[in-house]
């Protein structure tokens, strides 16, 4: 068996644009895995990295546990 080839999306947004904390060169990187069913996240600030997965479901999940604190309409 040969191993498979695929592309996965990607975004990309500089934390500095949405984090009064972030420096010049911190960012944000979120993969969706190829599925659908998830994705990847990669957040390199403050000279750490930190890299988690979340199906959708748990991105509802903790979107309801936020509550009021998450806004979309929130420009900050």
């Amino acid at each position: 068996m040969f191993p498979s080839e695929y592309k996965r999306t990607a975004r990309f947004a500089a934390l500095l644009d949405h984090d009064s904390f972030a420096g010049p060169d911190d960012f944000i990187e979120v993969t969706e895995w190829y599925n659908g069913e998830g994705f990847d996240v990669h957040i390199t600030a403050r000279s750490k990295e930190q890299q988690f997965s979340l199906t959708w479901g748990e991105l509802s999940a903790l979107r309801a546990t936020l509550g009021n604190w998450w806004s979309d309409d929130d420009d900050d």
